[in-house]
């Protein structure tokens, strides 16, 4: 998949923003050490992947948001339990409600994947009803390599500094210079962290989410997961389907396309995306003057890339924004409506008046790319299945894409094209994902989500026959549920589940349907 810059982050940006102005309360003093809000730090259930660890809550401030801080120490390979060990930040919201209104833990992921998880505990506590997040200890946690855990993969820091190389290569010398630039990458990998890589599946994650289940002290836990963190819930649930109680499955992957069909998949779908973005823009000429129809604006867009591929706007250390930096800009609208306002009043500006300064602006806020995230989205991309080996077949595959879906294909190839020489080979084929002994599950889709395609998803319900889908029609956004604004419908149904457990009852694939949020005006 394509950067997923926290996927479900994007989709409650304001949230997120809200919080950090004003904090969030734990709830009560911390608890004594060696305890967990939920229960004693030594498992009554000893976790099937080894023994459960220890937690020592303390509070701590993330992002703005104040919480409560541990870490946990896991197996770095789960075949070995007692050797090498690696470490995991964890946050934690606890719950407020009484002890016999309380439903236990929620672990919570935002994607990747690569994605910093800490901070989502506390916008999960904030976006659901106030009543339903009192009754759950609310865990965020960075994945292992990433953020605040230890190691954080950094394979090479200064690989995006500066502008790139265009991602559309001109001959093949220039695409020579990207394939380079992509096994460079692999190499810098395996020297810094050769004895990570291994270990760095969809599946080991999903093993140290079992390790934190006991050491909260918990048979069973209950998750919500976006994006990419719905392909760890489907893992999760094959693995330990017994320790689930509830799960939520938001924007979802299909498990049959890990990892190479489904960027496929995405390209596609991104460029529906950024022509609803040309078309929105175009609908709104006498605002932005860029064209009155999509095709007009799309004209418009190309010739600002071009101009920045010939002259890259400056920054203080020396160019800034290129054509690469320009795509992975507007890329970021295809995740989320609410950016097409901002997106649309830098590319006026930069056309009409020659003024970098707004483009700049969304560059800092969109664009820059985390090379952790990176460092991790191909560490565990790359090893969850072998990708195929034949740069032959990558360039055939992407120019066919490229000719009816431009706007990704490229960019989505050198972004992942660092798993043709991934020192790791995967699997053959994907993991089967299964649904046998699991409890309800609540999906929620988007009919036009770009990063997680709906026909996708419907892969996914299927695998999961617990599971019931609540449907956003004509919904392009990519995280439904604890948006802002807010889509009621959909927050209904995901508070409704946690609270009680209830489930859409509508028979078929798609369970019970909600509308989509209106487009955004040109104000924003």
């Amino acid at each position: 998949m394509k950067r997923l810059p926290s996927s479900a982050v994007l989709a409650a940006a304001a949230l997120a923003c809200a919080i950090a102005v004003a904090g969030c309360t734990s709830g009560g003093p911390p608890a004594p050490a060696g305890s967990s809000a939920s229960g004693p730090a030594a498992a009554t259930g000893q976790a099937s992947t080894g023994q459960a660890g220890t937690l020592r809550w303390h509070p701590c401030t993330v992002q703005g948001a104040s919480m409560r801080c541990a870490s946990l120490r896991v197996p770095l390979d789960y075949r070995d339990p007692a050797g090498r060990k690696i470490t995991l930040a964890l946050s934690e919201v606890p719950a407020t409600a009484p002890a016999g209104q309380r439903q236990g833990d929620l672990l919570v992921n935002p994607g990747g994947p690569g994605a910093s998880g800490r901070v989502w505990a506390a916008i999960v506590a904030q976006g659901l009803d106030r009543a339903v997040s009192a009754e759950y200890n609310i865990i965020g946690f960075d994945p292992r390599g990433v953020g605040a855990s230890v190691p954080a993969l950094h394979c090479d820091p200064g690989f995006f500094a500066g502008v790139r190389p265009d991602y559309i290569p001109a001959n093949a010398r220039a695409e020579q210079v990207l394939i380079g630039r992509a096994k460079l990458y692999a190499a810098d990998c395996q020297r810094r962290y050769g004895w990570l890589l291994p270990f760095m599946t969809t599946a080991d994650a999903a093993r140290d989410m079992d390790s934190i289940r006991a050491a909260l002290g918990q048979q069973q836990i209950s998750y919500l997961g976006y994006s990419y963190g719905t392909y760890l819930g489907q893992v999760y649930a094959t693995l330990f389907p017994h320790r689930l109680r509830k799960m939520v499955l938001d924007s979802v992957v299909d498990p049959r396309g890990v990892w190479y069909a489904d960027n496929i998949g995405q390209d596609y779908a991104f460029e529906g995306r950024i022509r609803a973005f040309f078309s929105w823009v175009a609908a709104h000429d006498a605002s932005y003057h860029l064209g009155s129809t999509g095709a007009q604006v799309q004209r418009a867009w190309y010739q600002a890339r071009a101009s920045l591929e010939a002259h890259p706007i400056a920054g203080p250390a020396g160019p800034m924004i290129g054509p690469d930096e320009f795509d992975d800009t507007f890329l970021q609208g295809g995740y989320l409506n609410d950016y097409w306002p901002g997106l649309a009043a830098a590319l006026a500006d930069y056309l009409h008046l020659h003024a970098s300064g707004p483009m700049i602006s969304q560059y800092r806020e969109l664009g820059t790319q985390d090379e952790n995230l990176f460092a991790v989205y191909n560490a565990v991309q790359c090893s969850d299945v072998n990708w195929p080996r034949n740069w032959a077949r990558w360039d055939a595959d992407t120019r066919r894409v490229y000719r009816t879906a431009p706007f990704e294909a490229w960019d989505n190839a050198w972004f992942n094209a660092a798993c043709v020489f991934w020192p790791v080979r995967g699997p053959a084929q994907p993991m089967q994902i299964r649904g046998a002994g699991l409890p309800g599950i609540l999906m929620i889709q988007g009919t036009l989500d770009a990063a997680t395609p709906y026909a996708g998803a419907l892969v996914a319900r299927r695998a999961l026959p617990t599971a019931r889908m609540v449907v956003v029609a004509g919904g392009g956004n990519h995280g439904q549920s604890l948006s802002e604004p807010p889509n009621t419908c959909v927050n209904g149904y995901l508070n409704r589940y946690l609270a009680t457990g209830a489930l859409p009852q509508r028979p078929g694939l798609v369970n019970a349907a909600c509308p989509a949020l209106p487009p955004p005006s040109p104000a924003g």
